[in-house]
C-alpha cells in the first residue's frame, strides 16, 4: 500500500518511514513541495503525509493546487504547527486529516487506515499500482497516467503478474506458464517478443520493465529525477 511522505526533515523522514514500512506500508519520501505535487499528480499515492514546512511549496499550497486540479488523493497534514488557525487553514485547504507533532506512530497509523477506509468506500473499487500505472482489479482494466492502456490477453496476463509483483523478480519459467498457460512446449523467445510490445507502450512513463539476464523480468518505478513529467513524445 503505497504512501506519499512530505517532510522537510531527513531524520524524522528516515525514522517514519522505517515505521511504516514495517507495519506494510510502502513508503516514498519527498521533501520539496513541487515535488510533492509531481508525485500527487501523475504516481498516485494511496494516501499522503503532509508536513506544512516544505522547500519550494510549502504544505497549504500543496493542498490548495491539488484540490483546485482535482487530485482527490487522501491527505493527513502531520505538523510541530498546533496553533488551531494552522488547522483549520489546513483542512479548509483540502487536508482530510490532523496530527501534531510529537505523535504516536499508533494513532498516526489508525488515523491512516481510516483515511484509506473512508477513501476506498468512496472509489468502489480495488486497484494494483506502480507509479503512474494502475490496475482496476475488479474490471482488469489498465491505466496508465489515467489513460486507457490498450493491451492484448498475453501482454495484459504478463503485466498483471508483474504488476502484482512489482519490485520483485519473477522466473521466465513461471511467467510463461502464466502468458502461455496451454502452451507447453513455448519457447522464451515467444515471453520476449510480448515483453518488449509491453515495454515499448510503458516507454516514457516512469515505470519500466526490466529484464533481468538469467532471471526473468521485473516491474518498476524509476525514480522521479526531474520536477516535469516525462515525455512521451
Amino acid at each position: 500500500m503505497r504512501l506519499l511522505l512530505a517532510e522537510d526533515d531527513p531524520t524524522l523522514a528516515q525514522a517514519l518511514r522505517l515505521a511504516l514500512e514495517r507495519r506494510g506500508f510502502d513508503v516514498e519520501w519527498c521533501s520539496d513541495g513541487t515535488q510533492v505535487l509531481v508525485h500527487l499528480r501523475y504516481y498516485r499515492p494511496r494516501a499522503a503525509i503532509l508536513e506544512l514546512s516544505l522547500r519550494g511549496l510549502d504544505g497549504l499550497q500543496v493542498l490548495h493546487r491539488a484540490r483546485q486540479e482535482g487530485l482527490r488523493v487522501p491527505i493527513l497534514v502531520l505538523s510541530s504547527r498546533n496553533a488551531v488557525g494552522d488547522r483549520v487553514a489546513s483542512l479548509n485547504a483540502g487536508a482530510d486529516d490532523y496530527l501534531v507533532k510529537p505523535y504516536d506512530i499508533d494513532e498516526l497509523e489508525a488515523r491512516i487506515r481510516a483515511l484509506l477506509r473512508r477513501s476506498h468506500g468512496h472509489d468502489g473499487s480495488e486497484t494494483a499500482r506502480c507509479g503512474a500505472l494502475t490496475m482496476d482489479l475488479s474490471s482488469g482494466t489498465f491505466h496508465l497516467r489515467g489513460e486507457l492502456l490498450e493491451v492484448t490477453p498475453r501482454e495484459h496476463a504478463l503485466l498483471k503478474a508483474l504488476l502484482l509483483h512489482r519490485g520483485h523478480a519473477l522466473s521466465k519459467e513461471r511467467l510463461l506458464m502464466v502468458v502461455f498457460p496451454s502452451h507447453h512446449m513455448v519457447q522464451d523467445s515467444a515471453l520476449v517478443v510480448v515483453a518488449s510490445r509491453l515495454r515499448k507502450k510503458l516507454e516514457g512513463s516512469g515505470v519500466s520493465l526490466k529484464t533481468l539476464r538469467g532471471i526473468g523480468y521485473l516491474l518498476r518505478e524509476e525514480p522521479v529525477n526531474e520536477l516535469a513529467p516525462p515525455s512521451v513524445a
